[in-house]
């Protein structure tokens, strides 16, 4: 199995029980997450061999979340303890035409004002085989855009593979900042993971007709943005996940994907994910089956098919983590939506 590195921020989460609103709650449920330690619990769970590098404090609740990581098979050795706190964010879990929010208490976390002096790249580098990154930590702070670009340099010193998912965060950076600092980090990127809104907020390419909200999508529009992206980069693959809200509880869910090499562009299969128990995380486990697909040596078309169907099960687990197993992703993913009892 492959060596995977993530890097990024893991965060408490705090959701207010059966779909309440923050205003009706008087406990909240506890959970573990953020954007790339969720695709680093995949890839453990799916057997990779996958480490997790952020910044915690050195206190309980920053061993809380380590242990949270250790739990699940994702590597801790390369985590530092520093700084002086963890982040938090708060989930009100939406329902049918109200949608979910999320308010961050994140700003001066550990990982935030990190540096290059905590980490010893070349130690967590050697011998891996695919960074994975995202749009999100850059957005913390100066110091971590900066800590994330020398990752980036280490990685490709090592010859590693790259993926970024843009995942734009407007609670975090303007669009002016994320392009300032995002194209940037381009040159590093092998394969870019972003939807449309992603690469018209993040890398600055207009958008088609698309409209999620509409519950409509047009293909045409992500084609011709992936061939320019490709162009501009040279990424090696584009791809997004394909959302159509038709509410909180109700979506249509597929993926496209554009190959450098072939020039071949692909639509998967789409799933009616109704009702959805959690929708957090729902992009990372996509991401998370992407990669998975391309390191177990799977075709381009294939290893969407897989990040789909993962995916597509994410959003009726709870939490932020990804616990589908391998044998039910690819069950799904051949074409079994039954949702039978398995006896």
């Amino acid at each position: 199995m492959a060596k995977v590195i993530t890097m990024g921020e893991i965060m408490l989460r705090l959701s207010t029980p059966n779909f309440e609103k923050f205003i009706q709650a008087d406990e909240f449920d506890i959970n573990y997450g953020g954007g790339e330690a969720n695709v680093a619990v995949s890839l453990a769970n799916y057997g990779h061999d996958a480490e997790f590098v952020t910044a915690v404090p050195d206190n309980e609740l920053g061993e809380c979340a380590v242990a949270a990581l250790r739990k699940y098979n994702v590597g801790t050795k390369h985590i530092a303890r520093c700084g002086e706190r963890l982040g938090i964010y708060y989930l009100e879990s939406g329902s049918s035409v109200r949608p979910s929010k999320v308010v961050y208490d994140r700003a001066h976390s550990s990982i935030s004002t990190a540096t290059e002096k905590d980490f010893d790249f070349d130690a967590i580098f050697k011998d891996a085989d695919w960074f994975h990154f995202t749009g999100i930590t850059p957005a913390l702070s100066d110091s971590a855009a900066e800590l994330t670009e020398k990752a980036l340099i280490a990685a490709k010193k090592h010859g590693v593979k790259v993926s970024v998912d843009l995942n734009f965060r407007k609670k975090l950076w303007s669009s002016e900042k994320a392009q300032k600092v995002m194209k940037n980090l381009m040159k590093y990127v092998d394969v870019c993971i972003g939807n449309e809104e992603d690469a018209n907020l993040v890398l600055g390419y207009k958008p088609g007709n698309t409209d999620v909200t509409s519950g409509e999508l047009e293909l045409a529009g992500y084609k011709s943005i992936f061939e320019q992206m490709v162009a501009d980069y040279n990424f090696e693959y584009c791809v997004s996940s394909l959302r159509e809200s038709h509410s909180a509880s109700d979506n249509g869910w597929s993926a496209c994907i554009y190959s450098r090499d072939t020039k071949e562009f692909y639509h998967s299969k789409e799933y009616r994910l109704h009702p959805i128990v959690d929708r957090v995380g729902g992009g990372d486990s996509f991401a998370g089956g992407v990669i998975c697909g391309l390191l177990d040596g799977k075709d381009f078309k294939a290893s969407l098919e897989f990040g789909v169907a993962a995916s597509a099960l994410k959003h009726t687990i709870p939490g932020d983590f990804n616990f589908a197993s391998r044998k039910e992703v690819d069950t799904l993913a051949g074409g079994d939506a039954s949702g039978r009892v398995q006896r």
